[in-house]
């Protein structure tokens, strides 16, 4: 297995090395298929993909984005949307062509047949070639919820109290109600997998996922049966922790 969890002073550094991995990810394949989580944590990541003083227009002509999840019943526009932060942090700095992105409509009329489209798109287009991803505080990834049983594609989810909690919510001009996610099938296709955890509000959904438990009731888990993921850690989300791959 080519997995590995890092450790790092801060949450700068992290995203820096974040950052250089999808550089390099790039340099391999210049259409790379870039599947972009939202939230806080990846944010810098992205900042510092695009201000790289080093990088070339050229760099990014061709990449492709996916976004992973969106919150559903609120405005495309709405200040805590997914979208809105890709679109402010990724597609405009990056450049990257309408054409070359594709994502979860917000407010579909109907979430159902969104979730179709972005099936059928994902399948035509995929696999993801490098999927960046957090730790839900309750171990959900995207919007894969624990539940009995998790889906494979690309669907509607109910939404836990814990993830509604969610801090980018906090903008939003009404609460959503309900998810768009990708499904576990479809990311843990990827053929990297980048699970970035920072801030010591995750130590606990951290320590959970160190227990190498897979469980639905955890969806995270499941990435312990990736050929090839790398989480980097901050160390306030590390600490007193055994971080052994």
């Amino acid at each position: 297995m080519n997995s590995r969890i890092e450790i790092f002073r801060d949450h700068e550094t992290l995203s820096a090395t974040a950052a250089e991995l999808i550089r390099k990810a790039l340099a391999r394949k210049p259409d790379l298929l870039l599947c972009a989580a939202g939230g806080s944590t990846p944010l810098r990541t992205y900042e510092l993909l695009a201000k790289d003083p080093l990088r070339q227009r050229e760099t990014f002509q061709q990449l492709r984005l996916v976004k992973l999840d969106e919150w559903g019943g609120i405005a495309m526009d709405d200040p805590g949307t997914c979208e809105k932060q890709i679109r402010s942090f990724l597609l405009r700095p990056l450049r990257v062509a309408e054409d070359r992105y594709f994502g979860f409509d917000s407010n579909p009329a109907d979430p159902e047949a969104e979730c179709d489209r972005i099936r059928r798109r994902l399948s035509t287009e995929g696999p993801i070639d490098f999927c960046v991803l957090g730790l839900g505080m309750n171990g959900h990834l995207a919007m894969n919820e624990p539940a009995p049983g998790l889906k494979p594609a690309a669907h509607v989810a109910r939404l836990t109290a814990v993830t509604l909690a969610h801090p980018m919510l906090a903008q939003s001009k009404s609460p959503p109600t309900y998810g768009l996610s990708l499904g576990m099938a479809e990311i843990l296709s990827s053929r990297e997998i980048l699970l970035l955890v920072s801030g010591a509000n995750k130590r606990e959904p951290l320590r959970k996922f160190l227990r190498r438990e897979i469980t639905t009731e955890f969806p995270a888990s499941f990435l312990w049966l990736h050929s090839n993921w790398r989480m980097l850690c901050d160390a306030d989300s590390a600490e007193g922790l055994n971080l052994t791959p």
